[in-house]
């Protein structure tokens, strides 16, 4: 039975407009949209075998209206990524499997799943439509959305282009065989975005944390949908990340030095998140922009989500440097800085905040120092 269906759209500059569903049975509401849109065509489905085994069954209809049904196999997680090579193979399948400039492409799986099939589609024969089913819910609320794509190069996402898919169906079934750890991860990516987006969102979390982590789905779709209309309308704003897009890059900075020094293992992405979250309150309260607890409030919620401890060893196995040393170089090397230095998004409060805001290196790598010794310490 299908039910609660929401539906918006996200329209960019340029005339791209991609079609939102999100909810219970949204994949089922949604066929009769991409059904045609698949049809006489050559398709391309991007998926990876652990994700296919679990809900492949789900993709039977779209299967079926293409006119050429092409699986494309990645590896799973962040690995699907690893610099051009993986993209490179996959082209050079499209391009034998008889691809064309009107041939589509549909991704089905986590972030790294829609990251790269959005690049493969942005860049095949200069750029083919798409759309991404996401089966996570950190995908589903932040990945998916925005026509972000790319790989990573000698640092996370560093080569990609912006290209954004005709639809994302956020289906709340797809969830149900998640694991608590994926679901956690997720619901991070939701907080970032209401601690800073949406105030009533961020208020839920604190209310019904309990309930969201158990997956009740009373609570759990609404949140999904609302913290997709918050990044959706961040992106309408500023599709190619110019100015108010940045604010969705709160906490990872520090979080994508941490996933670099792992190399993308120990940590999921939205436990990286937590601990950039943690740490960038801390700077901001030192640096005397604060102007409220937000960092009380945010360390409280993150506390209840019961997430794995810093693994310190790997840390600092990552390198032959110093940890701090090595993180401050990676934030350096991360796409968000520039000539002038690491840039944050910085909070001045619970739906407060200002860009691109330059803190002093050194101030900076001795509170790096202070957080991994301790990152869950009190506010002072």
């Amino acid at each position: 039975m299908v039910q609660s269906v929401e539906r918006f759209e996200l329209r960019a500059a340029g005339g791209a407009q991609t079609v939102l569903l999100y909810g219970d049975g949204a994949l089922d509401v949604a066929l009769d949209e991409i059904c045609p849109w698949l049809k006489g065509r050559t398709a391309f489905f991007l998926s990876s075998e652990p994700i296919l085994g679990h809900q492949g069954d789900r993709l039977r209809e779209l299967r079926s209206a293409a006119g050429r049904d092409v699986s494309l196999r990645a590896v799973d997680g962040e690995a699907a990524k690893d610099g051009l090579g993986p993209a490179a193979a996959l082209w050079q399948e499209m391009i034998a499997s008889g691809g064309k400039r009107d041939s589509r492409l549909v991704t089905f799986g986590g972030g790294s799943i829609g990251d790269l099939g959005g690049f493969l589609a942005a860049c095949f024969l200069r750029g083919i439509e798409y759309i991404q089913i996401p089966t996570t819910l950190l995908a589903q609320v932040d990945a998916a959305i925005g026509g972000k794509t790319a790989v990573d190069v000698g640092g996370k996402n560093t080569v990609g282009a912006f290209h954004h898919p005709r639809w994302v169906v956020g289906d709340s079934r797809v969830l149900a065989t998640l694991p608590a750890g994926e679901l956690r991860a997720g619901l991070v990516e939701s907080v970032k975005m209401a601690a800073l987006l949406d105030t009533d969102l961020f208020r839920r979390f604190e209310r019904d944390l309990d309930r969201l982590l158990a997956a009740d789905p009373g609570v759990l779709g609404p949140v999904v949908a609302a913290s997709a209309r918050a990044k959706v309308q961040v992106v309408s704003q500023d599709p190619k990340e110019k100015g108010l897009r940045r604010v969705l890059n709160f906490g990872h900075t520090f979080a994508h030095a941490l996933e670099k020094q792992l190399d993308y293992r120990h940590l999921r992405h939205g436990e990286a998140v937590a601990y950039g979250l943690l740490f960038v309150v801390r700077l901001a309260r030192e640096l005397n922009f604060l102007e409220d607890d937000l960092d009380r409030r945010l360390r409280r919620l993150l506390i209840r989500f019961d997430l794995p401890e810093l693994p310190m060893r790997e840390l600092r196995a990552g390198s032959d440097r110093d940890v701090t040393e090595q993180l401050v170089a990676w934030m350096q090397r991360d796409k968000k800085a520039t000539e002038e230095g690491i840039r944050w998004c910085m909070p001045r409060g619970l739906g407060s905040f200002d860009l691109d805001v330059v803190a002093p290196l050194d101030r900076v790598g001795d509170l790096i120092r202070r957080f991994l010794a301790d990152p869950w310490a009190e506010p002072v």
